[in-house]
């Protein structure tokens, strides 16, 4: 029996280590997108073994706490009413979106120096089907222009929020001026013709 309740206290340490490694990089990674792996560790306050027993590389972290990122963006984006106009559906979705894509934008300056566009559109799946989801409906009622494939439709929606964010983070639009100029970019992207 203590063999076992010492191996649940080993796996809880190694959970905790993990979560703490991943908080600390995440600090980091907000104010210096190019924060190492022994600055990571000393952030986190475990040793670089401990660190790279738990992500092999910068990349793998990188990974990790960019999927976890995503998970609890989609946690909050779940909840959100998209019933009714889908115009104005869309405008709330930008805008829960875009609040979160804010909050990440320096995050997202060091995954791009990490991972591949691919993958990070792939972290990007879950929270996307809601797009084309929404895309959709509004095709049907016809509040969505329909002469475009849904898929390019879902593409201009990543990628005018990713672009507002680059924006904002070089300094060439202030943040309160983001939200109106990316509902009112995928609204002209979007508009019946």
């Amino acid at each position: 029996m203590p063999e076992v309740q010492e191996g649940r206290a080993k796996r809880a340490d190694a959970v905790r280590n993990r979560d703490g490694i991943l908080d600390a990089a995440l600090e980091l990674f907000l104010d210096n997108p190019r924060a190492n792996m022994a600055e990571i560790a000393a952030a986190a306050g475990v040793g670089r073994v401990t660190l790279y027993g738990h992500f092999a590389s910068r990349t793998e972290l990188m990974d990790a706490l960019f999927e976890r990122t995503i998970a609890k963006a989609e946690e909050q984006l779940a909840k959100l009413d998209l019933s009714g106009d889908p115009m104005t559906a869309l405008e709330r979705l930008v805008a829960s979106s875009w609040r979160i894509v804010d909050a990440f934008h320096r995050l997202l300056a060091a995954v791009e120096l990490e991972l591949s566009p691919n993958r990070i559109r792939e972290h990007h799946h879950k929270p996307m089907q809601r797009v084309t989801r929404l895309i959709t409906r509004g095709r049907k009622e016809g509040s969505f222009r329909s002469d475009q494939p849904v898929s390019w439709q879902t593409a201009c929606f990543y990628a005018l929020l990713h672009a507002g964010a680059a924006e904002v983070r070089t300094g060439r639009l202030a943040e309160d001026e983001a939200q109106s100029a990316i509902v009112a970019s995928i609204a002209a992207v979007l508009a019946p013709r």
